[in-house]
């Protein structure tokens, strides 16, 4: 599985429906559930980004698809980043020869 970051933005949208946020977090955690993506984490932060997600997933399409859904809804703009562990990174590094 790789580990995938997606920091959202709320959306004028979403600051009206701020009372749901967490709500909607669970409509994502089941939505991941259903594209066999597990839901590690929501963190809801300050500064540029209103919410941090993390997600495992098995392939590029899956996070894909569920992005998608998750911007779909409006409230939200999101970024995805491909995350590495240290193993992983380690294993990257030994590729450098």
């Amino acid at each position: 599985m790789a580990i995938y970051i997606v920091l959202n933005q709320f959306t004028d949208q979403g600051v009206r429906a701020l009372k749901d946020t967490t709500k909607r977090a669970d409509t994502i955690r089941e939505m991941a559930r259903k594209l066999g993506v597990t839901t590690k984490a929501f963190y809801w932060t300050l500064g540029d980004y209103d919410v941090v997600d993390i997600f495992d997933a098995p392939d590029d399409a899956s996070i894909a698809a569920l992005v998608a859904s998750i911007g779909a809804a409006g409230n939200v703009r999101t970024q995805t980043l491909r995350a590495f562990s240290e193993e992983e990174m380690n294993g990257i590094i030994a590729k450098l020869g």
